[in-house]
């Protein structure tokens, strides 16, 4: 026997046995269906592509103890088999089916003797501690008018970058998310002057835009995309917009991978130009687009019903998350009256009602927001009545969901266009 033997308990022969401090660990991570497993001894299950049945040694002396991880934390999605090779299992003979389908479990399995065999002294899932920096940077792209063409990365600091010009189709009328914790996409909108079009296009994690991918779900535009479902494995979620000749309420998911599906029936009121934002690590919320409501979308991306919706009702307006947990909705136009207020998203999906603006923030609708340095976002461009053109001005918002007085832009000035986080490092 090698390794070191800690805690250590006796066989009933009388020779010890290593506990669990003192098991041996194979070297080679276990990827195969079939495994045959040695008394003292610990193996690393990965069922990344196939379950695995291990098979116990045919004779067992008291106290022999076996350790089964789950390497790759993926028993939930194929599981683990334990074939107890003539003796039994936790005092049923080796005609039943022993199964581990719980991810992140660890099974330590100890020989009790004749009657009830093999007795797991644990078998409790562990849980998945480390968790994925926040987005750390942004992007911005698309629009109407002379800056359709061109994207502008955000740096961690929330500095904007100069133009970029873009690969895929100009167009207006877009939405954007992160999705799979550090990459984001750009689908659906409209090209001038009335294509509507439910192409999408993929950022990956450099902040690079590629050309345009074949669209799935009902072509449109002006609808709200947000991620869902936390951390590396973050999904995304479409929904809601302008088809061309009516208001729709569908929404599409988007994998961790950026693959969008198909329609999801709608659910809530039929509408365009609304805002979306993450909140709560693993949920979101479509808010606003004319009617006083908001829809929340659970960590599964399920859309609910309508729920009426603090502050001012409002169409072409932003969202984005801030604060690692929270959301956070800028401007937008109420019956020809552009509005600088913000509206809050509680970590439990509540939107509060109307924050005046700070002193320096123009008013104005069609604003492209996300997040940047991991609890703070950034709304971007827009269109102001007031000055009768499209903007290139920022407002950063703070930790606290503060929004900033205007910086000086960079950039072609354009509105109704959108943005999304993209990169885990600074």
């Amino acid at each position: 026997m090698s390794g070191t033997v800690v805690n250590n308990v006796f066989r009933a022969s009388g020779v010890i046995a290593p506990t669990a401090g003192g098991i041996n660990f194979s070297s080679t991570v276990t990827t195969g269906t079939t495994l045959s497993a040695n008394a003292g001894e610990g193996y690393f299950i990965d069922t990344s592509s196939n379950i695995c049945t291990v098979t116990l040694p045919s004779a067992a002396t008291v106290g022999d103890q076996i350790i089964l991880v789950d390497y790759a934390r993926t028993w939930g999605t194929n599981s683990l088999f334990i074939d107890s090779n003539g003796l039994n299992y936790q005092g049923d003979d080796d005609t039943y089916t022993v199964e581990y389908g719980t991810s992140g479990e660890t099974v330590n399995i100890v020989y009790s003797g004749a009657t009830k065999g093999w007795t797991p002294v644990s078998d409790d899932a562990v849980a998945d501690a480390p968790t994925p920096p926040p987005t750390q940077k942004g992007i911005a792209a698309f629009g109407d008018g002379g800056g359709a063409s061109y994207s502008n990365l955000i740096n961690s600091s929330g500095v904007v970058q100069s133009d970029t010009s873009l690969v895929g189709t100009a167009r207006y009328g877009s939405s954007a998310s992160t999705y799979g914790g550090d990459k984001a996409i750009f689908p659906f909108g409209r090209v001038p002057p009335s294509s509507y079009v439910n192409t999408r296009n993929l950022v990956n994690n450099s902040g690079v835009i590629a050309s345009d991918a074949t669209g799935a779900g009902t072509v449109r535009a002006y609808s709200a995309g947000a991620t869902y479902g936390g951390g590396a494995a973050g999904t995304a979620i479409f929904a809601f917009g302008y088809t061309g000749s009516a208001d729709t309420n569908v929404s599409n998911k988007v994998s961790n991978s950026g693959v969008v599906a198909t329609d999801t029936t709608g659910v809530g009121s039929a509408r365009k130009g609304l805002a979306a934002a993450p909140f709560g690590g693993d949920k979101a919320i479509f808010a606003y687009g004319d009617p006083g409501t908001s829809n929340l979308v659970s960590n599964t991306g399920v859309v609910a019903s309508n729920v009426s919706a603090s502050g001012t009702a409002r169409v072409y307006t932003t969202g984005a998350g801030y604060g690692g947990d929270k959301g956070i909705i800028f401007g937008g136009d109420n019956s020809n009256t552009m509005l600088a207020v913000t509206n809050l998203v509680s970590s439990s999906g509540v939107l509060a009602s109307d924050t005046a603006a700070v002193s320096g923030v123009t008013a104005r609708y069609g604003t492209y927001g996300c997040s940047y340095g991991g609890d703070k976002a950034i709304f971007v461009y827009g269109y102001s009545a007031a000055v009768g053109d499209s903007l290139t001005m920022s407002n950063l918002v703070n930790s606290s969901g503060v929004i900033g007085s205007d910086v000086s832009g960079v950039g072609t000035k354009r509105a109704n266009g959108a943005g999304a986080g993209y990169s885990q490092s600074a």
